[in-house]
């Protein structure tokens, strides 16, 4: 009776793993609609990509600046 038991649990989880498998397949978008994403991405704006860009090179100059000093610029100005 156990292998029974172990050969029906194991045919319903083969039947959830399809279910969720199916659900994906239908809910994922395709290629055509992908690539129409893709092209309507902020990124792919190139005014906007140039902001992004000079907005990143401010960040790691921060993080750089922050990690060359040993005073803890989260609390602010030293007191």
């Amino acid at each position: 009776m156990s292998g029974m038991r172990t050969f029906v649990s194991a045919s319903w989880m083969v039947v959830l793993v399809g279910i969720g498998y199916g659900m994906w397949a239908i809910i994922s978008p395709g290629e055509e609609q992908r690539k129409e994403l893709i092209k309507n991405l902020p990124e792919s704006n190139p005014k906007r990509m140039e902001e992004t860009r000079k907005r990143n090179a401010l960040v790691m100059q921060a993080l750089k600046e922050a990690a060359e000093t040993d005073e803890n610029i989260a609390r602010g100005p030293a007191r």
